[in-house]
């Protein structure tokens, strides 16, 4: 820059030493500028021609600015192809990485429509690369829910999961996984859930099974350790707490009978009817009364605050289960003295069901643990109190067919809160009509 800055001064310079001298200072200025300016258009046109014809050949010697302007070029079009080459062996090594994966994995923008998948898709979902690429998804897989899924995920820009039977194999169950990133894309990812499925229908069938089987000679069991204890003038007196304890024992195994059996058909049944309007504040009422019968009701100061007009949508026996199964443990895991508060309210977020009691509390390390078939956090304390340790697993499965969440505060020496919460949708006030309801909105 300088040195052209100097080369116009002196060129001007001489212009105007030469004019005065011949008496045509203007016109041999005017002829100096234009020769100055013809030269570096010539030489822009120079950097021009490399830009656009020769930016792989040697760099062309230039003079002035136009010379540094070209070495510039030529730094960052080196960078630039740099950065392009490493970008691109990121951009392989991610592909090949994506094409070994056992599941299939398509990366779809809006709206839905295919920017690459890897192989798997093509066994998974019939999605051919590059051949569909810029296709809608929904279009190669015509499935009413599929469809149903990717709208609500596109209005909401929101991650999902659905299931789905593929459309290469009818015997093939799939999971997909639609995961939202950036502000317009979308990573599908399909998994094949076929031995899974099956693997739980066998475990639940069995569990099914072996209770029904159970169930008949322990009620056999049952009766005449009934009749014996019917009987006890006739019997040896040692035999009366063994009898007693006998009948205890039953009474728990015919009680983890019940909910494995319960635990199975809510894995294995669909979804609860959602048109039965649930009337909260009268099931928490039953609730309440039943557990009189309970040992040890009635040591505690209980309370009850229910809005009756709030009910839910779901069902009438599911959700007695799941509510039934948090207030029992209330009543049996609170000693004399403490207090238990049941409360049912709605606020943004829908409605909660917020059962808190001032007990001995739980640790922390087994508050994660707790929905754990037979997880116990005190093993000898709970099968004293004849809990079969399936309660929780119970009441987590009926919240998630009813939309719902189950959480958990407890502190050791202070008590515990366990909340339900149901999303808007699963709420409704009781004086609204029972036909606006969640299937027809």
């Amino acid at each position: 820059m300088r040195h052209d800055l100097w080369r116009l001064i002196a060129c001007i310079a001489t212009a105007l030493v030469i004019g005065l001298i011949v008496g045509r200072p203007f016109l041999l200025l005017s002829a100096c500028l234009l020769l100055f300016v013809a030269w570096y258009s010539r030489a822009l046109s120079g950097f021009l021609n490399y830009i656009r014809h020769n930016a792989d050949d040697a760099l062309p010697d230039l003079s002035g600015i136009v010379n540094d302007l070209v070495r510039e070029f030529h730094i960052l079009r080196s960078n630039y192809r740099q950065r392009e080459e490493k970008l691109s062996g990121f951009l392989t090594r991610f592909q090949d990485a994506a094409s070994a994966l056992p599941d299939a994995v398509v990366v779809l923008n809006r709206p839905d429509r295919i920017e690459w998948a890897n192989r798997k898709a093509s066994e998974y979902l019939g999605i051919n690369w590059p051949q569909d690429g810029g296709q809608r998804l929904a279009n190669l897989i015509r499935h009413p829910d599929l469809s149903d899924f990717l709208r609500q995920r596109q209005r909401h820009l929101t991650s999902g999961v659905m299931e789905l039977v593929s459309p290469e194999d009818e015997h093939r169950r799939l999971e997909l996984r639609l995961t939202v990133y950036g502000r317009d894309h979308a990573l599908l990812v399909a998994r094949d859930i076929t031995e899974l499925q099956r693997l739980n229908k066998m475990r639940s069938d069995f569990i099914a099974n072996a209770s029904h089987e159970l169930r008949t000679p322990l009620t056999v069991i049952s009766g005449y350790l009934e009749a014996f204890e019917g009987d006890r003038e006739h019997c040896p007196e040692e035999w009366t707490s063994r009898i007693t304890e006998m009948r205890n024992q039953a009474g728990r195994m015919q009680r983890l009978i019940e909910d494995l059996l319960k635990l199975s058909s809510l894995e294995s049944t669909a979804e609860p009817d959602v048109t039965e309007q649930v009337r909260v504040a009268d099931m928490l009422a039953a609730i309440v009364r039943e557990a009189a019968s309970l040992e040890g009701y009635g040591r505690q100061t209980m309370e009850t605050k229910a809005d009756p007009e709030l009910a839910l949508w779901g069902s009438q026996a599911e959700l007695y289960s799941a509510f039934s199964n948090i207030i029992f443990n209330a009543v049996q895991y609170t000693p004399a003295g403490g207090r238990i508060d049941i409360r049912w309210f709605g606020d943004r977020e829908g409605a909660r069901l917020e059962v808190s009691d001032n007990g001995e509390g739980i640790a922390p390390e087994h508050l994660s643990r707790l929905t754990e078939r037979f997880y116990r956090a005190d093993k000898s304390r709970s099968r004293a109190k004849g809990g079969t340790g399936l309660g929780l697993a119970i009441v987590k499965h009926v919240l998630a067919r009813h939309d719902g969440t189950l959480e958990i505060r407890s502190e050791p020496g202070r008590g515990s809160t366990f909340t339900c919460h149901f999303p808007p949708e699963r709420v409704v006030s009781a004086r609204e009509s029972s036909t606006t309801h969640p299937a027809s909105a």
